[in-house]
């Protein structure tokens, strides 16, 4: 069990002038079985003439603000504590293909809120390509988490991580050829390859606690956003048994979390859903984006703040 704190810092500065703006921002972590979220605070600059804040439907917490004044700047600093849990057991699951079978659609079935992240969805498109790269990993009558855990190794061993190899719409399956992205573009081609055998998968966004190296102090905003998926789970008798984290990025997987050392923020069917900051504005023809998220215990989040 962990308290993490976790600061991320937004920063727009415009050229020229934005006269007005509408924003959307999804930047409070959600509470799950794993997590449970024990203070949150946004602060966003210049301050909102009005501002409102739901849940979406996939339980992710939305703010919604308008900027009414001319401004050349927009900061968000979201300051969150979160209790962590360590991953769960899995008991013994059903085949991949009897998850397969479980999902596809029947009139004559109940349906199962699991089998709508079986379909496309703007960043992610099942192709052949992504079945030809998984289904080494997907023996016949496998166990669906061995298989998945196995496909992850693979991506973890095939694929290189790389900064700025790949822009926010790099098509998944351009980066599935170029063996190349960062955790983002992981994301998207372990979905598509999943979801391109019929099995329900989804995106998760969050932090990961990163340490220093030994001794070397931890530098604040320096951590980043994190990204990486989930495949659903059944049980022998077809009882869901939940959400199957995996990384292929550090190659870690878990039950509801890869671990402890995990934030889970936001949850969908790919990264359109949950993009951290999203808006309209008028005028501000050129703008630079700065981004700086810290992940740290609370002690040393405070002596930060300081």
């Amino acid at each position: 069990m962990m308290l993490l704190t976790v600061i991320h810092e937004t920063r727009y500065d415009y050229t020229p002038v934005v006269e007005t703006a509408h924003h959307m921002a999804c930047l409070q972590p959600i509470h799950t079985a794993h997590q449970i979220p024990q203070s949150h605070q946004l602060d966003i600059q210049p301050v909102p003439a009005q501002i409102s804040q739901h849940q979406d439907v996939f339980g992710n917490h939305r703010v919604f603000f308008n900027l009414l004044s001319p401004h050349d700047c927009l900061r968000l600093t979201a300051t969150s504590q979160v209790q962590t849990l360590p991953a769960g057991e899995v008991r013994a699951c059903a085949a991949w293909e009897r998850v397969r079978e479980a999902m596809a659609f029947a009139s004559d079935k109940p349906f199962l809120a699991a089998s709508e992240f079986v379909f496309a969805s703007p960043h992610i498109q099942p192709h052949p390509d992504f079945a030809a790269y998984a289904l080494p990993s997907f023996a016949k009558g496998a166990d669906l988490v061995q298989a998945a855990q196995d496909l992850v190794q693979r991506m973890h061993r095939d694929f290189t991580y790389a900064s700025q190899s790949t822009e926010i719409n790099t098509p998944a399956l351009q980066a599935l050829h170029q063996r190349q992205g960062v955790c983002q573009d992981f994301a998207h081609i372990l979905i598509a390859c999943l979801r391109s055998l019929g099995l329900p998968a989804r995106y998760v966004s969050g932090y990961l606690l990163t340490q220093p190296p030994p001794g070397k102090p931890r530098l604040i905003g320096s951590d980043a956003s994190h990204a990486w998926a989930s495949v659903y789970l059944l049980d022998a008798k077809g009882q869901g048994l939940g959400w199957y984290d995996l990384d292929p990025t550090n190659n870690r997987c878990g039950l509801g979390t890869p671990g402890e050392d995990y934030v889970t923020l936001a949850l969908g069917r790919d990264y359109a859903d949950i993009s951290p900051m999203r808006g309209v504005i008028q005028g501000g023809n050129s703008h630079q984006l700065k981004v700086a998220v810290t992940v740290m215990p609370p002690s040393q989040g405070e002596a930060a703040a300081q």
